[in-house]
């Protein structure tokens, strides 16, 4: 086996991604090393491991000398030049988590590869780039693929694993068992725009943002009609406001993008002039709705008719873009069912979602939506038209 218990583990960036992957990677024994080109951010990363293991000791979950343990596990290291990265000589495994472009991630996985020994890996937590473009900068290749985090990465379970066109064969089942073992559940995509969790989630926010700008609904009345009658844990709204807007929004563009700009992924002009404005959600104290002290948090209309119409609009759209990534080979059935439950919470896997509905059900649905506004956005995947019209599962 490629990796032990005792392999060093490597993280570059510390941001709240990076700062929450490296803390993961110790608390299960490992001993880490953390670099970022911003001192602050080392800092407050360090801070921030401090404050959560004083956390966790004082709700019980660890000893305090089990924290002093794992504390002592993490290396900081400021700056993230040549000479800053020698720090990474002994890893097994370096896991790439700073800013989301291209030619950042390149560089840097150019310059880790002259660093790390000829057996280490070298994964990106990107979370919608091709995996592909970043290993082309190395001359060897075959060691790079995408390990994907959700985040909070110490609360979130689900792992994507993404090899890339040249990934060696064995790597990333050796890199899903090593993830495995530190107790998260890990599902294996193919390198395409948005893997299997950013792919298929975008309509929950895109067809949200629709009916929003068409006026069929409020925030606060699509939100409610999503988790009470959806049974979905936030509404897109609550969800976008409390992920970032700057940052759903980006991953909307980029998927956009990916997709050779297939309507299906083309971003709302609504949520890009709230980035503009700054109204990013939570983090900003204003988004979709008000954070600010004394704000008051707007009354959703309860009216159960256009609740069921909001839902069975934004699910079609969800369910025939889970069909479309079974259809294109971008996961296992299983694989995006766990996903999805996993990864972004959703009540049920969306395939056996859509067999519950009908798939004839969810074919009306987006034919009468591609009729009403001859868009393809609303084109239906071949696979669900042969399932509605032949029978049978769409997970078969």
């Amino acid at each position: 086996m490629r990796f032990s218990a005792d392999s060093v583990i490597g993280v570059v960036g510390a941001g709240a991604m990076g700062a929450g992957i490296a803390q993961v990677a110790a608390a299960a024994g490992h001993r880490v090393v953390l670099a970022d080109a911003f001192a602050a951010s080392v800092d407050r990363a360090r801070a921030g491991h401090a404050k959560a293991m004083a956390r966790e000791v004082e709700k019980g979950r660890r000893t305090r000398d089990d924290a002093d343990a794992l504390l002592a596990r993490l290396e900081y290291v400021h700056g993230a030049d040549a000479a800053a990265l020698a720090a990474f000589a002994p890893c097994a495994l370096v896991i790439e988590a700073i800013v989301e472009q291209l030619e950042a991630k390149r560089a840097l996985f150019a310059t880790l590869e002259q660093i790390v020994a000829p057996h280490a890996v070298l994964a990106s937590n990107t979370s919608s780039l091709a995996i592909a473009a970043i290993a082309g900068a190395c001359k060897h290749g075959d060691r790079v693929l995408g390990v994907h985090f959700f985040n909070p990465a110490p609360v979130m379970p689900l792992v994507e694993i993404i090899p890339a066109l040249g990934t060696d064969a064995a790597l990333a089942g050796e890199v899903r068992a090593l993830v495995d073992t530190w107790g998260k559940v890990t599902v294996m995509a193919s390198d395409t725009p948005g893997f299997i969790v950013n792919r298929i989630a975008r309509p929950f926010y895109g067809e949200a943002l629709r009916l929003r700008e068409e006026q069929v609904a409020d925030c606060a009345t699509i939100d409610w009609a999503m988790r009470e009658l959806g049974g979905f844990r936030m509404g897109p709204f609550e969800l976008m406001d409390f992920i970032g807007n700057d940052v759903n929004y980006a991953v909307t563009a980029s998927v956009f993008e990916a997709m050779s700009y297939d309507p299906r992924y083309k971003p709302a002009l609504t949520q890009r002039r709230l980035v503009e404005a700054g109204w990013l959600g939570r983090k900003t104290g204003r988004g979709y709705y008000d954070y600010r002290e004394g704000a008051e948090r707007p009354e959703a209309v309860q009216d159960v008719a256009l609740g069921r119409e909001i839902v069975d609009r934004i699910l079609a759209m969800l369910v025939n873009e889970a069909v479309d990534a079974l259809h294109y080979g971008v996961a296992t059935v299983a694989d995006i069912e766990l996903a999805m439950t996993k990864g972004v919470n959703y009540p049920r896997g969306l395939l056996e979602w859509g067999d519950a509905i009908g798939p004839s059900h969810v074919l009306v649905t987006l034919e009468r939506l591609q009729q009403e506004y001859l868009e393809d956005r609303y084109r239906p995947s071949v696979r669900l038209r042969r399932v509605a019209q032949q029978g049978g599962s769409l997970r078969a």
